[in-house]
């Protein structure tokens, strides 16, 4: 049995995350925002809104693992954009994952096999038209990925993953008509878009020590979309 913190695990990727941990029979500290979280054995939860001044109040020992998942999918041509936008993206997607990482990195250094996970986007690295906010911010996700895992070795390792449009809460409006889900299937070359398993799957096997030999890595679990041309 192991300690994780899962931020933001009320809905999408985020909730899957902690459920399997929870199958598991990890501890899992939850935090949402809006939509609050079934309490169950083993969960401990909060809410807090990493956009403001927060405690994660962990009551663990020692902690294996973080995942932060907060985020937003705002496309928007640039020239619509203000520049305080674009701090409020950041904030959230970056400088939320920052402070997680500060409050819980002392229970991180207790543990043998600690393990961090954040997210980027495959916009990052392919570039599309109405994704300078997303990637903007997520671009120094994994700048941050990196840096930390530099830093925090061999002690803590860090990694991001980078998905392509998944079925989640955050992607509705572009998935809420056959005809959209048809296209963003037809985009990607395995033909669908990505479901919160997809990630979560991903997401658990850099948490747990089968990947004790991985830090600072991207990794694009996208159906082929950042390095497949059709």
């Amino acid at each position: 049995m192991k300690n994780y913190a899962v931020i933001g695990a009320s809905s999408g990727i985020g909730k899957a995350i902690k459920d399997q941990l929870l199958a598991e029979g990890h501890n899992v500290y939850a935090t949402y925002l809006n939509n609050n979280v079934p309490s169950e054995a083993n969960l401990s939860k909060k809410q807090i809104d990493v956009r403001s001044e927060f405690t994660l109040d962990l009551s663990f020992n020692q902690l294996d693992g973080l995942v932060y998942c907060p985020g937003a999918i705002n496309l928007k041509p640039f020239a619509r954009i203000s520049a305080d936008q674009f701090i409020a993206d950041y904030e959230l997607q970056c400088v939320g994952a920052v402070k997680c990482i500060q409050q819980a990195l002392p229970l991180l250094k207790k543990s043998e096999d600690a393990s961090i996970v954040l997210f980027s986007t495959v916009a990052v690295q392919k570039g599309f038209n109405f994704h300078s906010l997303v990637s903007s911010s997520k671009g120094a996700v994994e700048g941050l990925t990196r840096a930390l895992a530099a830093e925090f070795a061999p002690k803590i390792r860090v990694n991001a993953i980078a998905p392509s449009l998944t079925d989640t809460p955050l992607a509705e409006k572009m998935l809420n008509s056959d005809a959209k889900r048809e296209a963003n299937d037809q985009r990607h070359p395995l033909k669908r878009v990505g479901t919160v398993t997809d990630i979560a799957d991903a997401a658990h096997f850099l948490l747990s020590n089968k990947s004790s030999w991985v830090s600072g890595q991207v990794f694009h679990i996208d159906g082929g979309m950042s390095s497949i041309k059709l």
